[in-house]
């Protein structure tokens, strides 16, 4: 006869390491229960509305202000190209002629910039001025080199840029015309006078001194431009400009390096030539850098795409077929 408390449940307290004994246990899943799906946060449940949700990229992000069909990547039309950058340089050169030259005022301005770096310390312009004029065959080749290669060297690296990377073209040039317009805002209200032209200071204009073609003492050059056009320096801004451009683009190691060097030579030349202080070639970096932050707000792109797509797709973004991108 079986005893009637040997079955019956254990009532003498709960056990130590788990449920009363007379509780079922929960805390052991069943194999064929599937598990309760996670609740996600609130806070990523729904999307956010109103100004809040203004995604966070668009403070890292600049532009863009054009609408899509202006800011297409790949070549322009080569006849419209031409044509809108004869207007521009040709608007450019009348601007730049017809600013006012204040002859007075221009070399106040000059005396009060060499005073400023003088008590910067700065001042380096005589000293390169006075010992590159003392070797003949390198001074003679500098105003050869400020006369022709500012714009050689721009036009072939539009022309080389225009060829062979054709996404980098538009954001590119819109960048160097751009700084090229600031530049001649400066011109217009800021006429100032080469360091050659200053009386007493003891600089010596290489040009005149070297009777190097393209004197400024001859009639018919001095009529075509405005010797008081120094300020910001747009031998700086294009030659810096030209070499980014080469530097960024370019595939040879050593071509690359000569695009790095070109605005050191020509930052060189400048001085040793008495047409442009210090404080022309700071301001002329800075009105590249301006140059390319309109290029941005533009564009909402960066002016050099490596590598860019190939082919380009159809639409908007340029015509199928047209290769982009590799360094050449």
């Amino acid at each position: 006869m079986t005893s009637p408390t040997r079955n019956a449940p254990r009532t003498d307290g709960p056990r130590a390491d788990g449920p009363r004994g007379d509780e079922p246990r929960t805390d052991i899943l069943r194999k064929d229960a599937a598990p309760e799906p996670e609740t996600a946060p609130e806070s990523e449940s729904a999307p956010e509305s109103g100004p809040a949700a203004a995604p966070k990229s668009g403070f890292r992000r600049l532009g863009p202000l054009l609408p899509a069909r202006l800011r297409r990547l790949g070549r322009p039309h080569l006849l419209v190209e031409l044509v809108f950058s004869v207007v521009l340089y040709k608007t450019y050169s009348l601007t730049r002629r017809a600013a006012p030259e204040h002859h007075e005022a221009a070399l106040h301005r000059a005396t009060d910039i060499l005073n400023a770096e003088r008590k910067l310390h700065v001042n380096i312009e005589l000293t390169i001025n006075h010992a590159i004029d003392k070797i003949d065959w390198l001074i003679v080749g500098m105003n050869y080199y400020y006369a022709t290669l500012h714009f050689i060297v721009t036009l072939g690296v539009l022309i080389w840029l225009y060829a062979r990377h054709p996404a980098s073209y538009r954001s590119a040039r819109t960048a160097l015309y751009a700084a090229t317009f600031v530049a001649l805002i400066g011109f217009t209200f800021f006429a100032l006078a080469p360091p050659r032209l200053m009386e007493g200071q003891g600089f010596i204009d290489t040009v005149v001194t070297h009777h190097t073609w393209g004197s400024w003492d001859n009639d018919d050059v001095s009529s075509l431009s405005n010797q008081y056009a120094a300020m910001p320096s747009v031998h700086i801004v294009w030659s810096a400009w030209s070499g980014l451009t080469v530097a960024a683009l370019a595939r040879r190691t050593w071509v690359r390096v000569l695009g790095f060097l070109y605005p050191f030579f020509t930052f060189t030349v400048i001085l040793a030539t008495g047409n442009h202080f210090l404080a022309d070639a700071v301001a002329g970096a800075l009105t590249l850098a301006v140059g390319f932050l309109i290029q941005r707000l533009l564009l909402g792109r960066p002016a050099y795409l490596y590598p860019a797509p190939d082919p380009l797709p159809p639409g908007p973004l340029g015509p199928v077929g047209a290769r982009t991108g590799t360094r050449q």
